[in-house]
């Protein structure tokens, strides 16, 4: 066993995981952020995307022990009270989900590239979310809620 101590939206925790244990396991089962989802356990959807030290990472396949230390993000930690992030906002503003499962991954995943990238064109945005899968769209509102996003963020 391992203990691990790390920020997670804003607050510092501290737990005892086995050394294999996922990031995701330890938002999850341990910390009780279940904002965070699990889709495939082999980096593939994006369901589990959160940021680790302002960068966006897939929690399925990276271990607890390598957060120890560090500030993690989870979809929780947007927004302050009631007041929605403005990607979140912009989601749900122009119909970026259906069943909601990939949303949280995917808004984390766009926080992450207009951070890198204030304007994002289209095709900007669809080849940053090659690594999130969404079953039940065809993107397109996902995109233009990116935009809306990303526009809000700028402010």
């Amino acid at each position: 066993m391992a203990n691990v101590t790390m920020t997670i939206n804003g607050k510092q925790v501290s737990g005892e995981v086995e050394s294999r244990t996922l990031l995701v396991e330890f938002l999850r089962d341990q910390q009780r952020l279940t904002g965070t989802h699990v889709g495939c356990d082999t980096s593939q959807c994006g369901a589990c995307v959160v940021h680790v030290n302002g960068d966006s990472a897939k929690s399925c396949t990276m271990l607890a022990v390598q957060a120890d230390g560090a500030s993690v993000t989870t979809i929780e930690g947007l927004a302050k009270g009631d007041d929605l992030h403005p990607m979140q906002a912009a989601f749900r503003e122009n119909h970026g989900l259906q069943c909601g499962f990939c949303t949280p991954g995917m808004i984390m995943s766009a926080i992450d590239l207009v951070q890198h990238n204030a304007d994002p064109s289209e095709t900007e945005i669809r080849e940053w979310l090659e690594g999130n899968i969404c079953r039940c769209t065809g993107y397109h509102n996902i995109v233009k809620s990116i935009k809306a996003g990303a526009e809000a963020m700028r402010g």
